[in-house]
């Protein structure tokens, strides 16, 4: 498999570890990363010696969300047609589509952070373990955006409609305790073990069958979002609508300066 600019691929018999690695950056998503992310995903359809993948951030955090100081993604939304923006936007969902999609078993081993499309990853995959001080959020609404890249029925199911609903909506992140007991994590440990605890339960799924495992895999995944495409295929024509207006605008400048934000509802 080839090497990356922004993931360290680990080989470990049938283990393969993958470490987002833009730490600087707090290994937020650029066009660039989130392609390569899609890319080892494909790949990997190829690969019948790999069964688990981990997940893993470099440095303090596991992945800070959308990179909205990449040059190139602010090049595209500033220039671009609207129905070019809408094609575009298709990197993301497409990302986290593979990333549920990848046939071995798949966990993500949270460090520090996970917030936006850093959750979005998170729970694309099959199994998550935090560390003691991690935090979960989607804080898009506070930049006047939806949850998009398909995430939203992703997180419905791991942890209700009435969580979703306070994650999303209020926009705030979350510590390890009530993300265990939520149940979108399935484990919370110290930070000093937790490579070796997700590592762990990799070994432990490495065993089973993979025939057998993977199929149980897709099956679970095929009852449990059966609706999803059919119900989220408007959520980027939603982002473009959210995004066009003078709350975004309000939003993002917020971000930047670093203060509330003032919403009129355009």
């Amino acid at each position: 498999m080839q090497s990356y600019k922004h993931l360290k691929v680990k080989n470990e018999g049938r283990i393969k570890t993958v470490t987002f690695n833009r730490p600087n950056q707090l290994n937020a998503l650029n066009i660039e990363m989130m392609n390569e992310i899609s890319d080892f995903s494909i790949k990997l359809n190829e690969d019948d010696v790999t069964r688990v993948v981990v997940f893993t951030g470099e440095g303090e955090h596991f992945c800070s969300g959308m990179d909205l100081t990449d040059k190139h993604r602010v090049d595209q939304y500033e220039n671009d047609s609207r129905l070019m923006k809408l094609r575009h936007m298709k990197i993301g969902p497409e990302m986290i589509r593979r990333l549920f999609e990848i046939d071995q078993i798949t966990i993500a081993a949270i460090n520090g952070a996970a917030i936006g499309g850093g959750a979005c990853i998170a729970a694309a995959c099959d199994f998550r373990v935090g560390e003691t001080n991690s935090k979960i959020g989607y804080p898009e609404v506070n930049l006047a955006m939806n949850l998009s890249w398909t995430s939203l029925p992703l997180l419905v199911h791991l942890v209700g409609p009435v969580k979703a609903k306070q994650m999303v909506i209020l926009g705030e992140t979350f510590d390890s305790a009530a993300m265990k007991d939520w149940g979108f994590l399935d484990d919370v440990v110290p930070n000093e073990i937790l490579l070796d605890s997700a590592l762990k339960l990799a070994k432990r799924c490495a065993r089973q069958a993979p025939l057998a495992a993977q199929m149980v895999k897709r099956s679970v995944n095929a009852i449990s979002s059966a609706l999803d495409r059919a119900i989220m295929h408007m959520d980027s024509d939603q982002f473009l609508y959210a995004t066009s207006g003078k709350d975004f605008e309000e939003g993002i400048q917020a971000f930047l300066e670093k203060r509330k934000p003032e919403f009129k509802g355009d």
